[in-house]
């Protein structure tokens, strides 16, 4: 008998899988696996996956299979917040970072898992709790974005229990290691391997003398305060916007090391996926270009796709 004892399917909330739900429901029958899903999300299309609430999903699966792009393993992760429970990312659009396989692999990649012959990579999230009692977390990011027709966002970030620095800014961004290929980096953040566990600090069109990002360890709390000229901000969790701010309010941002786990088989480098997502190429000046460099450079031209920031309905999600 394998190590997957159930599957847990986490969709992307528009498009049709039904026929790669069908190819997992198939090997599941060969290898004597049940197939569970979120009951909107199988309900909606012709399938024989068994729908169970999300908390019963978390429970029972050994594994979730995310079938969509970066936003659904997104939304499977913060399901997962905290599970040992592996996901695989199996992409059902364009080139994602946290994808680990297109649909063709699929059945090689569960006979792998099933054989224990795969890794998993640790994530990190980033949570915060806004001033009404509600708490969040997110993997990519916590930005806190100017609301059109309002003022800049005016904010104080304290560290360590002093002010280190006040932003104006069109937004600042929160972000986790993996978010740093996200909405962070179409800030003008950097790169950060998902294995680093940092929390990044970023200005999106900042209108302060002191535009830079900060990298600060996963052990550091960042409080964020509003001050008296800011604008009213949208609070985004992942590209979802949850609250409103205005003056005066104040949150505090913590690292969740470690808290959700990317099956990772071994196809691909994060820094492949890097160079291929976000059109990286070398200067001209420095020589010949990577043999990679003929990617469609393009993407840079496109910040939606850049950001890869998923909303609640994954519409930026590629």
């Amino acid at each position: 008998m394998g190590q997957i004892g159930s599957i847990g399917l986490i969709l992307h909330p528009r498009r049709n899988p039904g026929p790669v739900i069908e190819s997992v429901v198939h090997w599941a029958r060969t290898h004597g696996t049940e197939v569970l899903g979120l009951p909107d999300e199988v309900g909606r299309i012709a399938c024989s996956a068994v729908a169970v609430p999300g908390d019963e999903l978390v429970a029972r699966a050994g594994l979730i299979v995310s079938l969509g792009g970066d936003g659904t393993m997104l939304r499977a992760m913060r399901l997962l917040s905290g599970s040992a429970t592996p996901v695989l990312g199996v992409n059902l659009g364009r080139l994602g970072f946290l994808a680990e396989i297109d649909v063709d692999d699929l059945a090689l990649a569960l006979d792998r898992i099933d054989s224990g012959r795969f890794t998993t990579e640790a994530r990190m999230a980033v949570r915060t709790r806004l001033p009404d009692g509600r708490e969040f977390r997110a993997f990519n990011d916590i930005a806190l974005v100017r609301v059109p027709g309002h003022g800049m966002a005016a904010i104080s970030i304290s560290l360590q229990g002093d002010e280190f620095i006040r932003y104006a800014a069109d937004a600042l961004v929160v972000a986790t290691s993996t978010g740093s290929t996200a909405y962070s980096f179409a800030a003008g953040g950097p790169i950060l391997s998902p294995r680093v566990e940092a929390i990044l600090v970023v200005p999106a069109s900042a209108h302060s003398s002191f535009d830079r990002a900060l990298v600060l360890p996963a052990d550091e709390e960042v409080v964020l305060e509003l001050l008296p000229t800011t604008g009213r901000l949208a609070v985004e969790v992942d590209g979802e916007v949850v609250e409103y701010l205005d003056a005066g309010d104040r949150i505090t941002v913590t690292a969740c090391p470690a808290v959700a786990h990317v099956v990772r088989l071994g196809g691909t480098t994060f820094y492949q996926r890097a160079r291929r997502k976000l059109g990286i190429r070398g200067s001209l000046e420095a020589g010949h270009l990577h043999p990679d460099d003929h990617v469609d450079f393009a993407l840079h031209a496109d910040m939606a796709e850049i950001a890869d920031v998923a909303d609640v309905a994954d519409t930026a999600e590629l």
